[in-house]
């Protein structure tokens, strides 16, 4: 099972609906959505449509050491969750969120306490010192999932994996048809039960779009 999406409304979502049926929702890493945006975005989204959320950026700022202020930012997330019935949270480390040994034990004890609430599936993204499958040793111990780049990384060898899509030179670069093609080869050739690619970059709806008619999706 393939899943495609993008990381934010890029269009308006009443158009963004008839594309796609997965979204990561970007505002709430620094806000929470007004309650009548998420009222119409529930009432809009087609049977199906899943929404992922972005966790607060206090979360990766604290070095995922638990205490109040991430005990307070999850609260906020949550009630965004039961607002959109979404299941799905991803947290980006920081880029100085090193990898070292006491970032690592307080990343998996985060996502250890994370298991006890809301979410059924807790997704992770770590900067460039850390190694792939590294992360996903941690998701592995954890039971949550490490994403990766898999045009930079490869693909991830777990049963389910969740892709994130920045650009091939950073957010304002769009992905040209060789690189929608090759990752296209990797979407076959994995044997994933379940796969999640978000398109992260400035030409995020189109890109997905590209590589939905690659997979002939």
């Amino acid at each position: 099972m393939i899943t495609i999406g993008c990381a934010g409304f890029a269009v308006p979502a009443t158009r963004y609906f008839k594309e796609y049926l997965f979204v990561e929702v970007q505002e709430t890493q620094l806000q929470t959505p007004g309650p009548g945006t998420l009222r119409r975005w529930r009432r809009e989204a087609p049977q199906g449509f899943e929404f992922a959320l972005l966790g607060p950026k206090q979360i990766g700022q604290e070095g995922f050491r638990l205490g109040k202020v991430i005990e307070s930012a999850l609260d906020g997330l949550e009630q965004v969750a039961e607002e959109l019935d979404a299941t799905t949270a991803v947290f980006v480390a920081p880029p100085e969120f090193a990898a070292n040994r006491a970032n690592k034990a307080a990343l998996k004890e985060f996502l250890v306490w994370m298991q006890g609430r809301r979410f059924r599936r807790v997704v992770f993204e770590l900067g460039e010192g850390w190694k792939a499958d590294e992360a996903d040793a941690i998701a592995e111990e954890t039971g949550s999932l490490a994403a990766r780049d898999p045009l930079l990384q490869g693909p991830s060898r777990r049963p389910e994996a969740y892709y994130r899509l920045p650009g091939p030179a950073g957010y304002k670069s769009r992905y040209e048809d060789p690189a929608i093609e090759r990752l296209a080869e990797v979407a076959r050739e994995a044997v994933h039960e379940h796969a999640t690619y978000v398109f992260a970059n400035v030409d995020t709806f189109a890109d997905a779009k590209r590589f939905k008619k690659q997979l002939g999706l």
